[in-house]
């Protein structure tokens, strides 16, 4: 597999920013970005807030914000197609993406749906992480992931310990329980809660993961899955550490090399 070109300039986005109305009423969230990991040359977007006070970015409309885990711009294999954010299998450029902000605490929320047999995965508190050599990291070294899969189709949803690499699951360390995904091609709904290091996973609206970062319960998962420090070092010191000194990370999504769709991705800060 071809790495990534690294990262020239990294999208800073600043959600401190002052909300603003628009002229019908509307509120909105004016969000000032950058390509350049200096910042000094800064564009503003605008980003709809709802009636929960969530800021919405992605809508369906456009891609502000959104670019590629260690590139300055989106893979050509992610567009918008009928509203959602979509991965489509074929030729042109892959790879995972990010909205180009770090979390901290924090909730998201966003649909999904899967084609038949696919895989896909939402990952936060995540790092561009450079290895020694200086090379990019993939994302899953650094972030804990939620799965999307399709249960009944997948051959990972077998794997793993008790269905934990089934949907909403806290990747090959905690099963999503109840497991009360829906099968390909019906939208499901995922929401993820980080709240001082305490993280929730919600499918379809019932609270199904819940574990707490930083503490020697999460270094015990961590050395019970494919991440534990004899079998994967560079994963298990970053993820036992996820979201670095300030304890924030980008979100993400993945790309799996199925299709999944994406729609009514939203955040608030906690």
């Amino acid at each position: 597999m071809n790495k990534p070109a690294l990262l020239g300039a990294s999208l800073i986005v600043a959600l401190g920013a002052a909300f603003a109305s628009c002229e019908s009423g509307n509120k909105t969230a004016t969000l000032a970005y950058s390509t350049e990991l200096n910042g000094q040359e800064t564009v503003e977007a605008q980003y709809p807030v709802d009636e929960e006070g969530y800021t919405v970015i992605f809508d369906g409309t456009n891609l502000n914000g959104w670019r590629g885990y260690g590139r300055d711009h989106m893979p050509q294999r992610w567009s918008i197609q009928d509203s959602c954010l979509h991965f489509q299998r074929g030729e042109g450029e892959g790879g995972d993406i990010i909205f180009g902000h770090k979390f901290g605490n924090f909730e998201v929320e966003f649909d999904w749906k899967m084609s038949e047999g696919g895989n896909s995965g939402f990952f936060y508190l995540a790092q561009e992480a450079l290895n020694p050599e200086g090379n990019l990291e993939p994302i899953y070294i650094s972030a804990p992931e939620y799965q999307l899969l399709d249960n009944e189709n997948h051959p990972d949803a077998g794997f793993g310990v008790d269905g934990n690499r089934k949907s909403a699951s806290l990747y090959d360390m905690i099963p999503a329980k109840p497991q009360n995904a829906n099968p390909w091609g019906q939208w499901n709904k995922a929401k993820v809660s980080v709240k001082d290091g305490v993280v929730t996973h919600y499918q379809n609206g019932e609270k199904v993961v819940e574990y707490q970062l930083w503490t020697p319960q999460w270094t015990e998962l961590l050395q019970n899955s494919k991440f534990s420090e004899q079998n994967w070092p560079a994963a298990f010191a970053l993820l036992n550490n996820c979201g670095g000194e300030n304890h924030e990370g980008f979100i993400g999504f993945q790309d799996h090399g199925d299709e999944v769709w994406i729609k009514n991705v939203r955040v608030k800060n906690l």
